[in-house]
């Protein structure tokens, strides 16, 4: 099993992408947080969008009673939108669509659209997630995507990939899995923090903007692992997961 990881999403090239590759998402905070929490809170679906006019036309499509749309852009909130945090959302999104713009991480979803298959994770569900990919998995290259920030690295995605990495692991063997050195400096940066989720979560730089924003509930949520049994996936232009259950302990 080769395993590639990316620092951000503007190292993706789109015309690399292929039947050859599976790509597993990471933008800790939030989206990938966000996309894995709501399905398990109940939404149908979640539609990832390149930015809030995108988002506005998509939801068009829909009668306002079925859909949510939230959104942020550079960390402030979208007008007219809810704004794009995990418990905040949890009572909007039951049996509705979830139309979901953000500045980073439904952009690197929408760019690694043309991959055999797309999956989205975050320190909430990695072990779900590295279950199926590992059942799914068929001789491919798996691609890890930082989403990043505005063309910057970002601490805790690249934790995310380690954790991500270390529970695959777990399913494969070491022996079966050949990682490139930025596949293998996540899994070691991870090992050396793993303890630490909460505190690098609110050390990173947008970490420390939502303890700005007294948003420390939902830091402290999203910073926690193995809490639900979602394992979601790019199916046409919608996220969409087999489990819908959260094992979350409000």
């Amino acid at each position: 099993m080769k395993i590639h990881l990316l620092f951000k999403k503007e190292e993706l090239d789109e015309t690399k992408l292929d039947a050859s590759k599976t790509v597993v998402v990471f933008d800790i905070l939030l989206a990938t947080s966000t996309i894995s929490a709501c399905l398990s809170f109940g939404a149908r679906a979640v539609i990832p969008t390149a930015d809030e006019d995108e988002a506005c036309e998509m939801a068009k499509n829909w009668p306002a009673e079925e859909i949510c749309v939230a959104g942020e852009w550079n960390g402030l909130p979208i007008d007219d939108f809810s704004y794009p945090l995990p418990l905040l959302i949890k009572q909007e999104v039951a049996n509705k669509t979830l139309i979901l713009s953000t500045t980073n991480g439904t952009v690197a979803i929408r760019k690694a659209a043309a991959a055999r298959k797309v999956w989205i994770a975050s320190l909430l569900n990695s072990p779900a997630v590295a279950r199926k990919v590992y059942a799914e998995y068929e001789d491919k290259t798996i691609l890890l995507v930082c989403a990043g920030s505005a063309n910057q690295f970002s601490l805790e995605d690249f934790y995310g990939a380690g954790y991500f990495l270390t529970e695959l692991i777990r399913q494969v063997g070491e022996e079966s899995v050949e990682l490139t050195d930025s596949a293998l400096s996540a899994k070691l940066f991870y090992e050396s923090q793993a303890d630490r989720s909460e505190i690098l979560l609110a050390g990173s730089k947008v970490g420390v903007s939502l303890l700005d924003l007294d948003l420390s509930e939902d830091l402290y949520f999203v910073s926690q692992k193995n809490q639900l049994e979602t394992a979601p996936s790019l199916s046409g232009n919608q996220i969409i997961c087999d489990k819908n259950v959260s094992i979350y302990k409000a």
